[in-house]
């Protein structure tokens, strides 16, 4: 484990949230499977890190009562009510844009649903987190969000805007969080740090020692 890693555990314990260290995406997958039940409702932000790690395949393969925001199945109307019934799910599974070494979770959301669900609703949040994200404080989050996360995420929806085409966000320097582009197919919208938690131990934060996800 390394300084980086350590530093950021133990403010995200200071910060009443349960660090977990995995060596690699299996060691991750294993100790998420360690936080979940079977007879739990199981809610799912929308994630590369949870697919990479396998916890996406596992919770949808069977055993588990999950709210399965990826049925091919579902109309778009069908989908947004599940990602409403997800925010009273007993645990919620997630990933964050970046962690900060303060024990920070820096998000931003479009609709909003999974930065709901990991400020308020579900009793349980699990995030799992790989190096690459770990920042130095909350300011370099968003820089990363901008610069990473965000025009990755855009070209892995597809998104019709200046993320997605130009690999970066059009007002890196900007100085509001509302500075950007105007498209509908925007994924900036809700900004969300979490720093202290007044519900001990309800987030538990697994950081990977690999690069995962965006």
């Amino acid at each position: 484990m390394n300084e980086q890693i350590k530093i950021t555990m133990e403010a995200l314990k200071e910060n009443n949230m349960v660090p977990f260290y995995a060596e690699n995406k299996e060691e991750a997958l294993e100790i998420l499977k360690g936080l979940i039940k079977e007879n739990d409702l199981i809610g799912l932000g929308g994630s590369m890190t949870l697919k990479e790690i396998g916890a996406t395949a596992l919770v949808r393969g069977g055993g588990y009562n999950i709210i399965d925001r990826y049925d091919e199945n579902l109309t778009a109307e069908e989908r947004m009510e599940y990602l409403r019934k997800a925010l009273l799910s007993d645990v919620f599974l997630t990933s964050s844009n970046a962690i900060s070494e303060k024990g920070e979770l820096i998000n931003v959301d479009g609709f909003g649903n999974r930065g709901a669900a990991l400020v308020y609703g579900p009793k349980s949040v699990v995030v799992v987190v790989g190096k690459n994200k770990i920042v130095k404080n909350a300011e370099e989050g968003f820089k990363r969000i901008k610069e990473i996360a965000a025009p990755k995420n855009c070209q892995r929806l597809s998104k019709n805007n200046y993320c997605a085409f130009k690999n970066e966000c059009m007002a890196i320097s900007g100085d509001s969080l509302s500075s950007g582009c105007k498209s509908e197919s925007r994924i900036c919208c809700s900004y969300i740090v979490q720093s202290y938690q007044l519900i001990k131990d309800r987030i538990k934060v697994i950081i990977c020692n690999e690069d995962l996800g965006y």
